[in-house]
């Protein structure tokens, strides 16, 4: 599957079209963000794709978990968004 990182930087629109074409090929893809900011823009990427990938028919659903992983030496804890079609 398909892993995609978020920033807090990252634009909205560039992750929902990231999410879409992966969506539209895999119809599954994962999310990942490190802290506030980067979920924000994170939700905001799945809100606009789900407004790309609507006149297919088909609807987005989101499952989050949480997941530790290290960043430079250093154990953090993750946001990760899996998105699948349905």
């Amino acid at each position: 599957m398909k892993l995609l990182k978020v920033s807090s930087k990252s634009k909205p629109n560039s992750v929902a079209g990231a999410i879409a074409g992966v969506i539209r090929t895999d119809s599954r893809v994962q999310v990942q963000t490190i802290g506030a900011g980067a979920l924000n823009q994170a939700v905001k990427g799945i809100a606009i794709a789900r407004g790309f990938i609507a006149p297919t028919g088909q609807e987005l659903v989101c499952i989050p978990f949480f997941k530790d992983i290290e960043v430079n030496g250093e154990t953090r804890t993750a946001m990760v968004l899996t998105i699948e079609s349905r």
